[in-house]
């Protein structure tokens, strides 16, 4: 199965050589799974042809809020609505699972509580789930179709499901231990809350249920459809 990530921002230069880019991280987190990929770098407006050109489609995170005014993000939402309307199976993660709930009738804004940074446990069900975050933003109103999966007290919706149609994971499978730490150095500094990242960077290291995760987006991705 050919899936097209939709990619929506880069990691930060100063990390990118060494850890790599957001295509990569996603591709490596779904290894070894039936999957192959194609990116198209629709932030820099290299946009799909067809929402067939794949089987599926998985847009990426960004440092760009959903609600803010850029080129890439009319069109992404015409085509988040598009692949819905033909079916074809479409993840989201972090800014992709924003634009998802925005484009298809949510809302997205800024969360007044603050960053959630680092290792975060969700409830799936009554299954505890941990994952990296590195949010400000959240969904603050789910579309019509969407139906909480995963949530905690900080994150009421940080995961969405619209039927066979669409999965969306706010927090990020994809990023390991080591970025979030490169995050915590490069990025996070003037803009994440000093003690948010001491308190990040204290449960660095601790178990993961990434690939968990990923067997869960691989399982969407792969369940029979009509």
């Amino acid at each position: 199965m050919r899936i097209g990530i939709l990619q929506t921002g880069q990691s930060p230069d100063a990390l990118r050589e060494s850890m790599g880019d957001y295509p990569a991280f996603f591709e490596r987190l779904l290894a070894g799974r039936g999957l192959e990929f194609r990116t198209f770098h629709v932030e820099a407006m290299e946009f799909p042809q067809s929402v067939h050109d794949c089987d599926g489609w998985l847009i990426t995170g960004s440092r760009h809020g959903a609600y803010e005014d850029h080129p890439f993000i009319p069109k992404l939402e015409a085509f988040v609505r598009d692949v819905y309307a033909a079916k074809v199976p479409l993840v989201g993660i972090c800014f992709g699972h924003q634009i998802i709930a925005q484009a298809l009738g949510g809302k997205v804004e800024r969360h007044a509580g603050g960053w959630a940074v680092g290792p975060q446990a969700y409830d799936f069900g009554g299954e505890s789930v941990v994952m990296n975050a590195w949010h400000r933003d959240q969904v603050t109103e789910r579309p019509k179709d969407a139906q909480v999966v995963g949530c905690n007290e900080f994150c009421e919706n940080a995961a969405l499901v619209y039927g066979d149609r669409a999965f969306t994971v706010q927090a990020h499978p994809e990023f390991r231990d080591e970025f979030i730490d490169g995050l915590l150095t490069h990025r996070a500094p003037g803009v994440v809350p000093a003690d948010v990242m001491e308190a990040a960077r204290a449960r660095l290291g601790r178990d993961n249920d990434s690939a968990r995760v990923a067997d869960r987006i691989a399982d969407f991705f792969l369940k029979p459809r009509d």
